[in-house]
């Protein structure tokens, strides 16, 4: 079938800023035309709902065209491992500012100092910003520790600083897995495997990298109170530690 771009919008759901938006960026073809009037196919029409898809799932667009070239091309070796990386988003649903601000119990301004900081990263669509459920989670957890009194200046401080170091290991780490994982063997037959050890291994690098600092906060503020000769704190904090169980889940 042939639709007409306000025709294509209404089937879509998508509407006609977008379509000419994502037309700009490459992610839509461009329509074929019949004098001044453009025409686009079903083939378009799949596209778009194939960006709707993925747009839900959290991925940036620069992520959705990266999905969308590989799956174009079948024999891309990157495929398997974009498809890993999309089934493991964190989160299955886009907010929009005010909803996580609402949601988290936090006001709109606080998220606006986190993006600003480089904590929040809006996923863009034209000019419109939407945010994950790994947003609202950092934002609860955020205001937890705000009504524990922390200073709102220094917790943005220290998660700038975390937020930074984080970035940089992550880094290292995707270049050991590329170097050691999913370089080694260079035979198609092996991409569903590295695949399947990027799913295995995500959870458990998450996992090892959350009790390795609560096990080093712990350590560190043991040694804190120790040395203060808060012994009735020390006793009350071992006992704590002792009965606590840290839940590290990757969804």
């Amino acid at each position: 079938m042939q639709y007409r771009i306000d025709e294509l919008a209404a089937r879509s759901g998508v509407r006609i800023d977008t379509i000419r938006f994502y037309q700009g960026r490459g992610l839509l073809p461009p329509p074929r035309r019949e004098g001044r009037i453009a025409l686009y196919g079903d083939a378009h029409l799949e596209r778009l709902r194939r960006i709707r898809e993925l747009h839900a799932d959290g991925l940036s667009l620069q992520w959705i065209q990266r999905v969308l070239e590989a799956e174009a091309q079948p024999t891309d070796p990157r495929e398997p491992l974009l498809s890993a990386l999309v089934a493991e988003q964190v989160g299955r649903r886009t907010l929009t500012r005010a909803e996580l601000a609402a949601e988290a119990g936090v006001p709109e301004a606080l998220i606006t100092a986190a993006q600003s900081a480089g904590l929040v990263q809006p996923i863009r669509v034209g000019s419109e910003e939407r945010y994950s459920e790994a947003d609202l989670d950092m934002a609860r957890a955020g205001l937890a520790l705000l009504a524990a009194g922390v200073p709102l200046p220094e917790l943005i401080d220290l998660a700038v600083r975390h937020a930074r170091t984080t970035q940089e290991l992550a880094e290292r780490a995707i270049e050991l897995f590329d170097r050691h994982v999913r370089h080694h063997g260079a035979q198609r037959a092996d991409d569903q495997a590295v695949t399947e050890q990027f799913r295995t291994l995500l959870p458990q690098v998450t996992k090892l990298v959350a009790l390795f600092f609560q096990r080093t906060l712990v350590s560190r503020a043991l040694s804190r109170l120790e040395g203060a000769g808060e012994s009735d704190a020390l006793r009350a904090a071992i006992a704590a530690t002792e009965s606590a169980r840290l839940e590290v889940s990757w969804r």
